[in-house]
């Protein structure tokens, strides 16, 4: 296990594969424009860099420079010319195994003046692996102070449902979905992190108004549990609410508005069944679970999550997108409060991992293959 585990991190810090050598050549990609009908009418779909292994995570820097995570290990800067840099240095070794690997990457709400950004990734050690969270200081070709500000518990073997996406609160702290590692009836355990939202503050320690702090038989960073594998989560822009979407078994993705002390269910219900064909009692048959506001059967695979705040694009302000994963494109949803009005597909031909709103109106998405490119998703100049 352990030689397993140490071949498994030097792959992951190697960037000599195809994709990672086409990146680091820090040409700019080609232009590939095409347009893709919408309800706004047709908006500019440009490529503006390829060569990425699997990219997962995305944020925008103030110049408008990317910063952009891919999944075997690497984090690069993306310039407005789709220059991609080598490799930062200082990210730490990630498990790159099946789902696992480097995750998602959040800046911190000072960054303009602290440099610090998040990340999470698959971390390996004794048991298998876990998701963690570390804090560093971005500077032009790596991280500095590096520090890990919490690891899921317990570590298991396995290369699933690591959740990982960080969502900053306006208080100031974060929150973090963690997946249940593929292991099921951990997710119902309060004293286990696998299948829990948790909610910690920027160095790692557990506010004072969580849940369960207090209680002997669970894990005080915890908001919520009974969770399957949330790859998306953001805030609502009016209410400031935290919004997630989660993957299901076979069948029943769900978005969900996670309330603290509240549990989802999983895996006791859920909207879809095994992947055996064994059903799963539907949520409406226990009352005492939190039901999700939106399920999707067949499935959309829901990756990352944004909402749309802008004016550019007509008709979308409000909007939630989603990244999807088998539905290829993205998911966009208008809501009423807590209610769904509306769904629209935008289809992108690609596995989308993540969808992040620009700073001037666009909408970024990263698709999710082993030459993976950023996408700019803009109206036709």
């Amino acid at each position: 296990m352990r030689k397993g585990v140490l071949m498994l991190i030097a792959a992951s810090m190697a960037a000599a594969t195809p994709g990672a050598a086409q990146a680091q050549a820090g040409a700019p990609a080609a232009p590939a424009d095409r347009r893709v009908d919408t309800e706004a009418g047709p908006l500019a779909v440009h490529t503006v860099a390829e060569g990425l292994v699997h990219p997962w995570g995305l944020a925008v820097l103030p110049d408008r420079r990317l910063l952009v995570t891919e999944r075997p290990g690497r984090l690069r800067l993306v310039g407005p010319d789709g220059r991609v840099s080598p490799p930062l240095a200082g990210v730490p070794a990630v498990l790159a195994q099946s789902q696992g690997g480097l995750h998602d990457v959040a800046l911190d709400p000072d960054f303009a003046n602290s440099r610090v950004v998040y990340i999470t990734y698959a971390e390996p050690g004794d048991g298998g692996a876990s998701a963690a969270v570390a804090r560093a200081v971005l500077g032009e070709d790596r991280l500095s102070d590096l520090k890990v500000i919490f690891r899921q518990q317990p570590k298991v073997s396995g290369g699933n449902h690591f959740g990982s996406r960080i969502v900053f609160r306006r208080d100031g702290t974060l929150f973090v979905t963690l997946g249940e590692r593929f292991k099921f009836d951990p997710a119902q355990d309060l004293g286990t992190h696998l299948g829990k939202i948790v909610r910690i503050r920027p160095d790692g320690s557990v506010p004072a108004d969580n849940p369960f702090v207090g209680r002997k038989d669970a894990r005080p960073e915890i908001w919520s549990y009974g969770h399957r594998n949330p790859l998306g989560g953001a805030l609502h822009p009016d209410t400031g609410v935290l919004w997630v979407h989660e993957m299901g078994p076979m069948g029943g993705d769900e978005l969900n508005i996670p309330q603290a002390g509240k549990n989802y269910g999983w895996p006791l219900v859920s909207w879809g069944k095994h992947y055996d064909g064994r059903d799963i009692p539907d949520p409406p048959t226990r009352p005492e679970f939190a039901d999700a506001v939106r399920h999707w059967t067949p499935v959309i695979s829901p990756s990352g999550m944004a909402f749309y705040t802008a004016d550019r694009i007509r008709g979308w302000r409000g909007s939630m997108l989603i990244g999807g994963l088998s539905s290829r494109g993205i998911v966009r949803l208008t809501l009423d409060g807590e209610r769904v009005t509306g769904e629209e597909r935008i289809p992108l031909g690609a596995r989308i991992r993540h969808v992040v709103a620009g700073p001037d109106g666009e909408v970024f998405a990263l698709t999710d293959e082993p030459n993976g490119r950023i996408l700019r998703l803009a109206p036709p100049e």
